[in-house]
């Protein structure tokens, strides 16, 4: 059995792997040996519907497990809770956004990276299949030359305890770089309430992103398409069994199999989002910095 410990457990995330494996058998070998939140009773639902030990504080666990989830609500808490399990090398999940600041990202990345330790994480909605379809149809390119493309999805930019426009932007920003690729040249926002408007801008075309504020139509706001010349091809979707192939993918680097992204890519997010919030902020066009050692 693969011992895991879950480190910052105050959204869904999870909470629903936990479910998701206990009472629905996602796999047989995982057991969650404790939780821990800086948050008073958050963990308490773990112990209560699980019977799983509440730590008391985020290194416990260090030497005891074999994987750890990082899914604190707050993504500045994040590369601190995975820091004292690196030098064990152990496969880390780490939620969106993997980390606020680019210097923490850059830090964050170098240490990974020395100990070789498999990460995974981000948006559960790079998980969804119009996401892996537009990107193998952009890197097949039999649909013609990429054009341009638009992508929505909710916005929670209100909660600044949370981190403000950080705790919720990956959910696009993510697929939109698996799709057309993770390192753009630069971003300019357009707030135009409840819609945060964003363009993106490649060598060759630009994409446009429609960030939606009002959480409510979660389930009907996720879309994504690419505008080739000879079609556009795009649908919505919901964040329905996002959440279990999120665990899937961690499952794998238990079992030893390579992590999907480099850690360059992994990071990326974490960049466009620092220069759409520039942009933001500013009022004008911001160049996204790149995610080097």
């Amino acid at each position: 059995m693969f011992k895991v410990a879950i480190l910052g457990c105050e959204n869904s995330h999870g909470y629903c792997f936990v479910d998701s494996v206990i009472n629905h058998n996602l796999v047989d070998d995982v057991e969650f040996v404790g939780v821990y939140s800086d948050e008073e009773g958050a963990a308490d639902k773990y112990a209560k519907d699980f019977g799983i030990y509440v730590a008391k504080s985020y290194d416990e666990f260090v030497g005891k497990v074999d994987g750890i989830i990082i899914t604190a609500r707050h993504g500045d808490n994040h590369y601190k809770y995975a820091k004292p399990y690196i030098d064990s090398g152990i496969p880390m999940f780490i939620d969106k956004p993997i980390t606020c600041s680019e210097e923490d990202a850059k830090a964050f990345m170098a240490e990974l990276k020395a100990k070789n330790v498999p990460v995974c994480g981000g948006s559960c909605c790079a998980h969804a299949d119009i996401v892996h379809e537009l990107k193998q149809l952009v890197a097949e390119g039999n649909n013609g030359k990429v054009c341009g493309g638009y992508l929505r999805c909710p916005l929670v930019i209100d909660h600044v305890e949370y981190g403000g426009f950080y705790f919720y932007s990956q959910h696009l920003v993510e697929p939109s770089l698996d799709i057309f690729g993770h390192f753009p040249n630069s971003v300019m926002m357009y707030p135009s309430y409840p819609n945060y408007n964003c363009i993106v801008r490649y060598d060759n075309y630009d994409i446009f992103l429609d960030f939606n504020s009002d959480y409510s139509l979660v389930n009907d706001l996720c879309y994504a398409s690419v505008n080739f010349d000879l079609d556009v091809i795009g649908r919505t979707y919901s964040y329905d069994g996002l959440f279990d192939r999120e665990f899937l993918e961690f499952h794998d680097l238990l079992l030893g199999k390579p992590q999907h992204k480099t850690y360059e890519e992994f990071f990326a997010p974490v960049y466009v989002i620092n220069a759409m919030k520039r942009s933001l902020e500013g009022g004008k066009e911001e160049i996204v910095h790149r995610c080097t050692d």
